[in-house]
């Protein structure tokens, strides 16, 4: 009875202070004032809502980071996804690459990213994806070498949608990238939304490990010849992408996928060097090789673009007047008790202007 008092004892006591970590004043009548870094927790946990969100959250990261091409590698086995996103951005310190997933970490200090996702630039993106995975990791990085980070989801904590195989398809009604594709809101169609959105600063690949590796060897120029790569001590002298593109053989290949958080056989590497296993066309590319059986079948490249780009806005003139709208919503804020979860979208169409405004849950 001694011994169970006490587990009593404990059990309680434990459990008073996982409170006290989370609680910073009890306001009575059942109210409390939560801690910084429990609110934190908590507005995580709302940010990431499916495998969709941490990705683009990833690939907006990737291109605040300078990067010109992004390589996203996804694969699944049971209820577990595993996405490797490969970039040849600016990189992160050895001493970050922990620290990058905590809250309110960011290299943006006097600049916020504005785009039709939303404000990019808090330090929340990745301690947000931390919060909702089985692991996150700076796989491999350094400073002017790019990143590899590799993210561990469960569907059954972190959703995603049920297809995804299906490619979007081009429509013709609207111009603008969030309306002109259709197909189910996947990883596929996420990497494509953000490859028409981004298509002046950056290139997305999507496909298995086996398929990024292929083609971020084939898309990687070294500028280097065999001498200088044999004087090399190792090959984390080498940018990220650019290790896959100087291993010499099937098993070498293997070696620096997996040390880039990519697994695969050494026979699949073997199928790579060979030729078997093809680099990817870019996400961009394959959307706009659309058109007439004939000029399929000539392989021409149709920019099915050209003739829907009607009006177009300036990203500066659109974050202008995104703001303009959120401080001229103030006034049905006050009156009404309202609150934007996020900024005004704007969206430009043929002979139309879409704003969107996002209303925050009510308590």
């Amino acid at each position: 009875m001694a011994d169970l008092a006490g587990d009593l004892v404990s059990f309680v006591s434990s459990m008073g202070g996982e409170r006290a970590l989370r609680v910073e004043e009890s306001l009575g009548e059942g109210y409390v004032r939560l801690r910084v870094s429990e609110a934190e927790r908590r507005q995580a946990k709302h940010d990431i809502r499916c495998v969709e969100d941490a990705v683009i959250e990833m690939l907006r990261n990737a291109r605040d980071a300078g990067a010109r091409r992004i390589y996203v590698a996804t694969s699944r086995e049971g209820t577990v996804r595993t996405t490797t996103m490969l970039d040849d951005g600016s990189g992160i310190p050895q001493d970050m690459q922990e620290r990058v997933f905590e809250a309110r970490v960011t290299s943006k200090l006097d600049s916020i990213h504005m785009d039709r996702w939303g404000v990019h630039g808090r330090g929340m993106a990745l301690f947000s994806i931390k919060e909702n995975s089985l692991s996150s990791e700076v796989v491999s990085s350094a400073p002017g070498k790019g990143a590899a980070i590799r993210v561990v989801t469960d569907s059954e904590r972190l959703p995603e949608r049920a297809d995804q195989s299906t490619w979007p398809v081009l429509s013709d009604e609207e111009p603008d990238s969030s309306s002109c594709l259709r197909g189910p809101h996947n990883i596929i169609r996420t990497c494509c939304e953000f490859a028409l959105e981004e298509r002046s600063t950056c290139e997305v690949y999507v496909g298995s490990s086996a398929e990024i590796v292929a083609t971020a060897r084939a898309r990687t120029n070294l500028g280097l010849d065999a001498s200088e790569l044999l004087f090399m001590d190792s090959l984390d002298e080498l940018p990220v992408t650019g290790r896959l593109a100087a291993a010499a053989d099937a098993s070498d290949l293997c070696e620096q996928a997996r040390l880039l958080g990519l697994e695969m056989s050494e026979r699949t590497a073997h199928r790579i060097i060979v030729g078997q296993i093809r680099p990817l066309r870019s996400v961009l590319s394959r959307l706009l090789r659309q058109g007439d059986k004939k000029t399929r079948a000539e392989g021409h490249e149709v920019d099915l673009l050209k003739d829907r780009r009607g009006l177009r806005l300036s990203r500066s003139d659109l974050e202008e007047f995104s703001s303009a709208v959120e401080r001229d919503f103030g006034v049905l804020a006050d009156r009404y008790y309202l609150a934007l979860s996020s900024a005004p979208k704007v969206r430009v169409g043929r002979g139309r202007i879409t704003v969107t405004l996002e209303l925050e849950e009510p308590d």
